[in-house]
């Protein structure tokens, strides 16, 4: 499904230049669930966006399917990751000038589901996280473990092909964490491919697959 060679992303020029990530070769099978670990600063959330297609300023090779995604233009990069793709950020991203509902029907618009459609996913992933009573809040109002949950609603309300994550589980309390990582294992049932990046080692035990990510280069399988 992710075939990438010799990525490497820079921040920062001259004596201020940072290699985030350097040369790293990666493969993620379709209906894989790989998890990412390593020490903060290692580059792994600078690794997961340029999977996601969320970061465009990367040298090297990446293969996404049959699309050779380092010789695409900006706008057709952003055209995969909508169609293909649900992102869960560690810090939320939801806009905070619409309501939980409207931030769930955003992807879905993207996509062009259709509107009868679209109320209805809505409809089921707020029975699902069991936030119908906060679908006519905005995200302002919310504790960081709601908002967290409704991150993770949007990502998966598009049933994308791949669902990357970065620490999806920060600001939930056990039990939530315990439910949100359960739901990956069914959505990895079900077909979908799943990238996480996390340092919890019981969220890396639902996966199918661990890599360790020093220094920006060096993924080594546990």
């Amino acid at each position: 499904m992710i075939k990438l060679r010799g990525v490497s992303r820079t921040f920062g020029k001259g004596e201020e230049r940072t290699e985030a990530v350097r040369g790293v070769d990666l493969d993620i099978e379709e209906g894989e669930f790989l998890t990412v670990m390593g020490p903060s600063g290692c580059g792994k959330s600078t690794l997961l966006s340029i999977v996601g297609m969320l970061d465009g300023e990367w040298k090297g090779e990446y293969h996404f399917f049959d699309r050779a995604v380092h010789e695409l233009k900006p706008k057709h990069r952003l055209s995969l990751n909508r169609e293909y793709v649900g992102f869960i950020f560690q810090q939320y991203h939801l806009i905070d000038s619409i309501t939980v509902y409207e931030n769930l029907e955003i992807p879905l618009s993207y996509r062009k589901v259709p509107p009868k459609e679209r109320a209805r996913r809505v409809g089921e992933i707020l029975e699902r996280f069991e936030l119908q009573d906060k679908q006519r809040s905005y995200p302002g109002s919310l504790s960081g473990g709601v908002q967290q949950l409704v991150g993770v609603a949007r990502a998966v309300v598009s049933q994308p092909r791949i669902l990357l994550a970065d620490e999806p589980t920060g600001n939930l309390h056990s039990a939530q964490a315990r439910e949100i990582m359960e739901l990956f294992q069914e959505l990895h049932r079900e077909g979908t491919t799943i990238m996480q990046v996390t340092h919890s080692d019981v969220n890396a035990a639902y996966g199918t697959r661990t890599v360790e990510m020093f220094d920006g280069g060096t993924l080594k399988r546990l």
